[in-house]
């Protein structure tokens, strides 16, 4: 496509006069055929750079997000522009995603948003292998990085899903990458580095400050009181680490008499809607929220950015401070820091580690199984004390050393409801295939209202491969003769590598884990390096980003003040040694069987886990009882103490 003609869809379709800086780049990359990977800064016009090219090709683009949010209102950006889009979420009903499958079999559609995870559903992968899909886009992109700063193991998987559907190019987005994780996603893509287009992290407008709150929680929420008191009113996000926090951040402000709301993923999703819908049409509103909060919305007169809590890492931090002054004009962004936020998010971390006896168990299971397999990421989480993200996590790992090999997931249970008798179906149908239906029928089980088919057993039954039964019910519900549902998602591995020595093996995935942990330790002391250095903050950051910058910004702490925040860590002693001795003995005694010492620690630091759930312990009051301390601190009390 010449470049007239997209400058005349830009006009068109879109409304825009020009394009923003780097997005005609990445379109041309795409109209050339070419996968591309575009690093914009949070607010600057990625969504474009899919969207147009999107309605010049003649198939589907299938674009990945994270968040439904940011899928709602792209699709209704969209759709305002009379452009076919729709997204594939959890919130839509049965009827609404039944009708969403017809006009993609009718190719009615030029854009489909869905999650990473929708393509590990086997119906959704079987109905997309059969349309024509011209691009691939990943949003957040490096979420696929290990080295990214929220590794997500099904956005590792992308790659080879795209190879799987023969999808032609791909465009990765993200507002944060490092030189290395910008290395990954190039690498995954096959991106040329002609078509990486990274437009710079600089925001000229932003006054960058960090202030040392040593004191109360009171006093600490007086402290940003009086910050917001000394600005004019605008629009202003608060940043907190925990729910709990945001409620009663926002509660406090409330009181103080300002228009003030917490927002965090423990609401339901209406609530939270209502609270995003109300800020963006105020000029005043202030939105207590956690970290999710501000993932694609357009709001270009954010004024103020302000962390109660420490950021995770340089990257959430530049992601954050970048929703604010979208329209370009003077906004500030300032961080109160306190010793014991980073306990609190390095718990997190800590929480995410397995067991070494935990990993050790997972690896004997899998090498016991025959060469195929499946399994429930569920109750595997719950049989060895691992949060089901960090199984996902751990197969993805025995997957890039070649120990297994996935294949398609797949539900135990399919049920159906008809109005029609099941031999009244099968007659629609030629003699053969009314034959395999009759069989099929006659080993499903009928209660009230659904038939419930287990496909393993009637594909074993009947001799059948278990794919035709899936083909079958799925062409059934296309022909309106049935309504589908399913239950029970497992996944399928195939074993490749069951010569291994196990030791090894496991050596490898525990050093594996304890370096990721490591990693994600230091990220989070990157951001107080950042804090502590003499010298511009924003040359700092930006040269994190392999970004060249040799001036002073002029706006950053050090720049208006010449003088930087010293933040030290301080980690609390446990002078009371009968008491620690009194929590250790009494938190075994609470497991129904004997904890290990990282199962202790975890218990008594108010980290939660399976384990602690199903034995429904975060209601004991030994719970977080030294929630205040450093996990690794209270890990090697225990440790000594064994």
């Amino acid at each position: 496509m010449e470049e007239i003609n997209i400058v005349s869809v830009l006009k068109d379709t879109f409304g825009f006069e020009t394009f923003r800086k780097g997005q005609m780049e990445v379109i041309n990359s795409l109209i050339a055929g070419n996968s591309a990977l575009a690093v914009f800064p949070t607010g600057s016009g990625k969504s474009l750079c899919y969207q147009l090219p999107a309605i010049c090709f003649d198939g589907l683009t299938l674009v990945i997000s994270p968040l439904i949010a940011l899928m709602k209102d792209q699709v209704e950006f969209l759709q305002r522009k009379n452009i076919r889009a729709e997204r594939l979420d959890s919130t839509l009903s049965f009827e609404e995603t039944i009708d969403l499958y017809d006009q993609l079999r009718r190719g009615e559609l030029k854009l489909l948003l869905i999650a990473p995870e929708r393509l590990s559903n086997e119906r959704f992968f079987h109905l997309i292998n059969s349309v024509k899909v011209d691009l691939l886009v990943i949003d957040e992109a490096h979420c696929i990085s290990e080295w990214g700063h929220n590794f997500r193991p099904d956005y590792l998987k992308l790659a080879r899903i795209a190879q799987a559907l023969k999808i032609p190019k791909v465009l990765a987005l993200t507002a944060t990458a490092t030189p290395k994780v910008a290395k990954d996603i190039c690498q995954a893509f096959n991106i040329n580095q002609s078509d990486y287009i990274n437009t710079g992290f600089y925001r000229p407008n932003l006054t960058l400050r960090f202030s040392l709150c040593e004191f109360s929680q009171k006093g600490k929420l007086e402290e940003l009181t009086r910050k917001i008191k000394e600005n004019p009113l605008g629009p202003t996000i608060v940043y907190v680490t925990l729910q709990k926090t945001a409620n009663m951040v926002s509660d406090y402000l409330e009181k103080e008499g300002y228009n003030s709301q917490a927002y965090h993923a423990g609401m339901k999703s209406d609530i939270r809607n209502t609270i995003q819908n109300g800020f963006m049409e105020s000029t005043d509103a202030i939105v207590v929220a956690t970290i999710a909060f501000g993932m694609g919305i357009d709001k270009s007169n954010i004024r103020y950015v302000y962390h109660f809590n420490l950021p995770k890492s340089l990257e959430n931090y530049s992601q954050e401070i970048g929703r604010a002054g979208r329209d370009g004009l003077p906004s500030f962004c300032e961080v109160l820091v306190t010793s014991e936020d980073m306990v609190t998010l390095e718990n997190f971390v800590y929480g995410d580690t397995p067991d070494i006896d935990a990993v050790n168990g997972l690896i004997d299971f899998l090498l016991d199984q025959e060469e195929e397999f499946g399994i429930s990421k569920y109750d595997l989480s719950n049989r060895f004390d691992i949060r089901p993200l960090v199984i996902s996590t751990f197969l993805t790992y025995l997957e890039l050393m070649d120990i297994i090999e996935s294949i398609a997931p797949y539900y135990d249970t399919y049920q159906f409801k008809t109005e029609h008798d099941l031999g009244d179906i099968a007659s629609k149908f030629d003699h053969q295939r009314a034959d395999f239906l009759n069989r099929f029928f006659r080993e499903v089980k009928k209660a009230r209202l659904w038939y419930s088919a287990d496909l393993d057993t009637i594909a074993g039954k009947i001799n059948e491969p278990r794919d035709r039964l899936v083909k079958a019910l799925t062409y059934l519900e296309e022909q309106k003769y049935l309504t589908l549902k399913v239950l029970g998602l497992k996944h399928k591995y195939r074993l490749k590598n069951k010569t291994i020595d196990p030791e090894t093996l496991k050596n490898k995935l525990v050093k594996r884990f304890f370096e990721s942990e490591q990693r994600e330790i230091l990220r989070m002391h990157e951001f107080i390096n950042l804090m502590n250095y003499t010298g511009c903050k924003v040359q700092f950051l930006l040269n994190y980003f392999g970004e060249s910058y040799d001036q002073k910004c002029g706006h950053c702490d050090f720049c208006l003040n010449e003088q930087s925040t010293h933040f030290e860590r301080i980690t609390p002693d446990i002078k009371d040694q009968k008491r620690l001795n009194d929590l250790i003995k009494s938190a075994k005694a609470a497991f129904e069987n004997d904890p290990t010492s990282r199962q202790i620690a975890r218990f008594l630091c108010g980290i939660s886990s399976p384990a602690i759930s199903k034995q429904r312990l975060r209601g004991n009051p030994l719970f977080g009882s030294l929630i205040h301390l450093p996990f690794s601190h209270v890990h090697s009390q225990i440790i000594e103490r064994n």
